[in-house]
């Protein structure tokens, strides 16, 4: 008896929806069908089409992604999962079972809360973004700081994050400003470097990416490491795709020269995955970054608000003490007409020694006058 491998396939585009809505990477998907993460981005991109067992696998993979909580398909193509998908069964962010999708739907089932949705966008992202800041840094402690910012940011926007198309691609893209912004040099807790990882092949691929310039460094990362594709890589770090595409060349380049066995991308792939799994970084706990993204938030309005009242302040103290009418200014000396003015000290001449003789005579033969006398 033969078997038909020719099951039909959704669009490229619909299969990439199809497993993001099953909050699965190409990693993952790539193990289930015991395939490369390559051959599935082939496969989304429209490059390649799975045959035989392979095909017939992915098939029914996607049919049990495509399965929504209410057993309706949903494979609307190009249509973007809203940010409150992002919480499944238990908040844990993965797919129902098929078994589990077939079961009747509550009547009224509530909507998860800010609160929850942002727990589960931080539980399935915050792991893999410290990862990734850790190979853009080489730094544990502000690989974990970068993240618990963007997701504080996050926090602070989040009827913005909500509704956003792609929040993971929102919240990656602060964590990589973050922790790429040229300031931290001057912090005094970031000026001595930090012990390098204790494999030898890791430190050489660690050395190898901080040599390289941040913008090739974070492109390398998103395309070879993450898995974007060059539009989307290009669209993340602000440039045009030829831009990218020579960023990610000279990157590949730089990596091969020093380090050839990573010369193929799927190798360097896998190095890259490798280094950044060795490093034991944990990040914080939901919770915990909420509530201190709400104290900073409440710590920065109380301090604008206190400035703005001490302004506020030395405004009225001013107006209070300034002059209520005007005073003209005192005008300079002026000259008396007839007075000579007065001579510099030294020798007195003839005139003046003379005259002083006479005033002294006068004064002396003066009733009226006292003399002083000589004693």
């Amino acid at each position: 008896m033969t078997q038909s491998f020719d099951t039909p396939l959704p669009p490229p585009k619909e299969r990439r929806r199809l497993r993001e809505t099953g909050s699965l990477t190409r990693t993952q998907l790539a193990a289930r069908l015991g395939v490369s993460r390559e051959t599935v981005r082939a496969w989304e991109t429209g490059r390649s089409t799975p045959s035989g067992r392979a095909r017939e696998s992915y098939g029914k993979l996607l049919a049990s992604l495509a399965v929504g909580p209410s057993g309706e398909v949903t494979n609307r193509q190009n249509a973007t999962p809203p940010a409150h998908l992002i919480v499944s069964s238990g908040g844990t962010g993965q797919a129902l079972p098929p078994t589990a999708a077939l079961a009747p739907p509550p009547a009224d089932p509530a909507p998860p809360t800010p609160a929850q949705a942002f727990d589960a966008l931080y539980t399935f992202c915050a792991p893999a973004l410290v990862r990734q800041a850790f190979l853009l840094t080489g730094r544990r402690e502000l690989a974990r700081e970068s993240v618990e910012q963007a997701f504080q940011v996050a926090w602070q926007r989040w009827p913005e994050v909500a509704v956003d198309p792609d929040p993971p691609s929102w919240v990656r893209a602060t964590a990589h400003d973050y922790a790429l912004s040229p300031w931290h040099r001057f912090r005094p807790r970031y000026r001595h470097p930090e012990p390098p990882p204790a494999d030898a092949r890791d430190r050489a691929l660690l050395d190898v990416l901080l040599t390289l310039p941040p913008s090739y460094r974070r492109t390398l990362l998103l395309y070879d490491g993450v898995g974007l594709g060059l539009p989307e890589t290009a669209a993340e770090t602000e440039a045009s795709t030829p831009a990218t595409a020579s960023r990610l060349l000279h990157a590949r380049a730089a990596i091969a020269a020093r380090l050839p066995d990573l010369a193929e991308p799927s190798e360097l792939h896998r190095r890259l995955a490798e280094t950044a799994s060795t490093e034991r970084l944990h990040a914080a706990k939901p919770p915990t970054v909420r509530i201190g993204g709400e104290r900073r938030a409440r710590f920065w309005t109380r301090a604008a608000i206190a400035i703005t009242v001490a302004i506020i302040g030395a405004t009225a103290l001013t107006l209070h003490s300034a002059p209520t009418r005007y005073e003209p200014p005192v005008p300079p000396g002026e000259a008396v007409p007839g007075v000579p003015p007065r001579a510099a000290p030294g020798t007195l001449s003839a005139a003046e020694l003379a005259l002083r003789a006479k005033l002294r005579a006068e004064a002396a033969n003066s009733p009226g006058k006292l003399v002083p006398e000589a004693r």
